[in-house]
């Protein structure tokens, strides 16, 4: 039976991915449970004293469901990381651990943060969802580290390699910055709420230059994020069908954000007159771009997202979209709300620094 788990374990194939993955949700993480990270100052006591404290008094069923799904990610993706090296009670055992020490560290700083309250239920809810992603790491670790099918899909449609995983990982955070309703179509790169008071009064300008706005922002973010998964993926593959589903999954999560934040009247608010026209602008133009040379998709991707993020930037506020924004009660999704605000402000230039990385791969390997 030792023999029959060794070979097992040997057949499972580390995978850069499941590391990068849950190097970067555990940053997620910890930044939306010490969300606004403002106002430090001292507990006047243990910061760990919630743990031996009464069961909170008033308990909600989001809260406790919020906390608990929150973990069930980071127990799967520790589990794929421990599973080629540990047994499968190792890895379950390790990964609760890990997201036990995470949750009590993140606790104990909340106790510094007069808009946070440190709970010992949210510790356990956390573990209890970590435990949970844990025993499904194990049941699907077969499945996709050792050429069950999505790691055939996977093999089949993705280079190989370091840099793919890279790829895949900024795209699943362009599909999450998706979430934040606050962001014209396809819109990332505003830093203007991260750096300057919000509500500060804009120009005010006609119907026309917003449209043209809001069309140049999602035509180039759709062309540069169309050539930068092209980037991942390998010649003989679908590339113009597989980025057209992503750019449909992109909608879907844009309109399931809507639908969950705001009235069920504003589920289609992205849908604009210069969002239509984007998309369409866009998908042509993708279509053109991705028959490039590599290193020209590169160059062209930076330099849409480039455009597009300066543009974002400089753009005075739409007061049409913020009319459909005052319906917008953030109310239990502050704390995700100011994620999805941060990976959407963060993302055109964790993507620059990646097409650099690839531009350089190129120059190595111009074969490649």
């Amino acid at each position: 039976m030792a023999a029959n788990t060794g070979s097992t374990r040997a057949r499972l194939r580390d995978s850069p991915l499941a590391r990068y993955l849950l190097a970067v949700y555990g940053l997620l993480v910890a930044y939306a449970s010490l969300y606004p990270l403002a106002g430090w100052r001292d507990p006047g006591g243990s910061p760990f004293d919630f743990l031996a404290a009464p069961w909170p008094r008033y308990v909600t069923a989001f809260d406790v469901g919020v906390n608990f799904f929150g973990y069930v990610p980071l127990g799967l993706l520790s589990t794929l990381v421990l599973r080629p090296r540990r047994s499968s009670a190792a890895s379950v055992g390790l990964a609760v651990l890990g997201a036990a020490a995470l949750s009590l560290a993140l606790e104990s700083a909340q106790s510094f943060l007069p808009a946070r309250i440190a709970s010992n239920l949210d510790v356990l809810a956390n573990v209890a969802g970590a435990a949970c992603g844990a025993a499904a790491g194990v049941w699907l670790a077969p499945g996709l580290l050792s050429g069950g099918p999505l790691d055939r899909l996977r093999a089949a449609a993705l280079e190989p390699g370091v840099a793919a995983d890279l790829g895949l990982t900024l795209l699943g955070l362009w599909l999450f910055a998706q979430l934040n309703p606050a962001t014209l179509l396809f819109g990332a790169g505003d830093l203007r709420d991260l750096v300057s008071a919000p509500g500060a009064p804009g120009e005010r300008h006609g119907v026309d230059f917003f449209v043209a706005v809001e069309a140049a922002v999602a035509a180039a973010n759709l062309v540069a994020v169309a050539l930068l998964a092209s980037a991942v993926l390998r010649a003989h593959a679908p590339v113009a069908r597989l980025v057209a589903v992503l750019v449909a999954a992109a909608l879907v999560v844009k309109t399931l954000a809507l639908a969950i934040l705001m009235r069920a009247e504003h589920v289609f608010a992205w849908l604009t007159p210069g969002g239509q026209l984007g998309l369409a602008a866009g998908a042509a133009l993708a279509l053109a771009a991705l028959r490039l040379p590599a290193i020209a998709r590169i160059a062209l991707a930076a330099m849409l997202l480039m455009a597009a993020t300066v543009l974002v930037n400089i753009a005075p506020p739409n007061p049409y979209f913020s009319a459909t924004l005052r319906v917008w009660e953030q109310g239990h999704f502050l704390n995700f709300n100011g994620l999805t605000r941060l990976v959407s402000a963060a993302w055109p230039f964790a993507a620059l620094g990646y097409l650099l990385y690839l531009a350089a791969n190129l120059r190595r390997d111009p074969l490649r």
